[in-house]
C-alpha cells in the first residue's frame, strides 16, 4: 500500500475515477484509470458506452490533464476531455464539436468487503408467469419483452429490462439460450456487463466474448461455443471481487472488476444495483431459473 500512496500524493491524477454524466438524454456513466508506470503515466478510459480502452494522446500539466479520447470521424466531432485535480475530486469540460458537458469524477471505492460466512437460499427473481420484479429501461413501447412457455424473452431489438431490486453483494444464478449471431449481456447492479453473444468469432477479442466481463476480463479456459443451447451461469459478487462458473467449468476465479463497463446505469459503484439485461442490441435471447442469494445477516 506504502508506494501507492506516495503515486498518489505525487500525482494527484493517479488513482481508479467515477463521473456520471449528465447530458440531454440523461446521467450517462463514464470510467477513468490512472497509473504510474516506469516514471510514466498510463491512461485508461470507460466511455459510456463500447469498451475500455488505452489512452495515448495526453497532456499532464500540473494539477491539469488535457485528454484527447476520439479522433474526428465522419459521423462524430472529436471528443476531449479537460481535467482538474482537486484532491478527490476530477472536474472540467468534456468537449465535442461545438457541445460542452461539465465534469466531475470522484475516486472510486475499493469495496474491500469480507467473504460471507453464510448465504441465504436461492429465491426466484424471474417467477416463470409474468414480469413482476421486473421493469423497461426508457420509453416501454420499445420493450419487446415478454414470457412465453415459463421462460423469458426478448422478441427482438427493443427496450433493456432491469429488476425492480437492488442488491450489493450476492450470488447469482441464471440460464441463457443465445441464439447464432445474438447479442446481449447481463449486467450486475446495473454496472458490470457479463457478455452473452455469438457473433462470428472474427468480431470481438476474447475480453469480449460470451463470458467476459466486457472489456476488461477475458473466461478461461475459453469454452466451446454452443449457439441456440441452454447454458448456465453461477455468478459470486462481493465487493469487486468476481467468480464466474459457466456451464459447470469456473471461467473467472475471483478476479476484480476494475471499473464500470459500457452501458453502465450510473457510475455510483458504493451502492447496490439491480440487474439489467440488454435488449437494445439483438432479440431471440431467452432466459430461465433466474435465481438469488444474499448474504446472511
Amino acid at each position: 500500500m506504502a508506494p501507492a500512496m506516495v503515486h498518489a500524493q505525487a500525482n494527484p491524477f493517479v488513482g481508479r475515477w467515477d463521473f456520471n454524466i449528465v447530458t440531454a438524454n440523461g446521467t450517462r456513466a463514464s470510467w477513468l484509470g490512472v497509473a504510474e508506470k516506469s516514471g510514466a503515466l498510463e491512461v485508461w478510459f470507460q466511455p459510456t458506452g463500447g469498451n475500455v480502452y488505452q489512452v495515448k494522446d495526453f497532456k499532464l500539466k500540473g494539477s491539469k490533464l488535457k485528454l484527447n479520447l476520439a479522433k474526428k470521424s465522419k459521423k462524430r466531432p472529436a471528443l476531449k476531455w479537460e481535467l482538474t485535480a482537486n484532491g478527490n475530486q476530477l472536474t472540467g469540460v468534456q468537449k465535442r464539436g461545438r457541445e460542452s458537458t461539465q465534469l466531475t469524477g470522484v475516486r472510486a471505492p475499493e469495496l474491500n468487503h469480507p467473504v460471507p460466512q453464510a448465504w441465504t437460499d436461492p429465491e426466484p427473481l424471474f417467477n416463470g408467469r409474468n414480469l413482476d420484479g421486473w421493469e423497461p429501461i426508457g420509453d416501454p413501447s420499445k420493450s419487446h419483452w415478454g414470457v412465453k412457455d415459463g421462460l423469458l424473452v426478448n422478441l427482438e431489438h427493443g427496450a433493456n429490462l432491469k429488476s425492480v431490486r437492488k442488491f450489493g453483494d450476492f450470488r447469482l444464478h441464471f440460464e441463457v439460450n443465445c441464439p447464432d449471431r445474438g447479442n446481449s449481456g447481463f449486467y450486475l447492479r446495473g454496472r458490470y456487463e457479463i457478455q452473452l453473444e455469438y457473433e462470428p468469432l472474427t468480431a470481438n477479442p476474447p475480453e469480449r466474448r460470451i463470458g467476459s466481463i466486457y472489456g476488461r476480463i477475458a473466461p478461461k479456459p475459453d469454452l466451446p461455443r454452443t449457439p441456440g443451447q441452454w447454458e448456465t451461469f453461477d455468478v459470486t459478487l462481493v465487493g469487486r471481487t468476481l467468480t464466474v462458473v459457466r456451464n459447470g467449468v469456473k471461467a473467472i476465479d475471483s478476479q476484480e472488476i476494475e471499473g464500470i463497463t459500457g452501458g453502465a446505469l450510473d457510475a455510483n459503484e458504493a451502492e447496490p444495483g439491480p440487474f439489467y439485461i440488454q435488449g437494445d442490441h439483438t432479440g431471440g435471447l431467452q432466459f430461465r431459473n433466474i435465481t438469488i442469494s444474499v448474504p446472511k445477516n
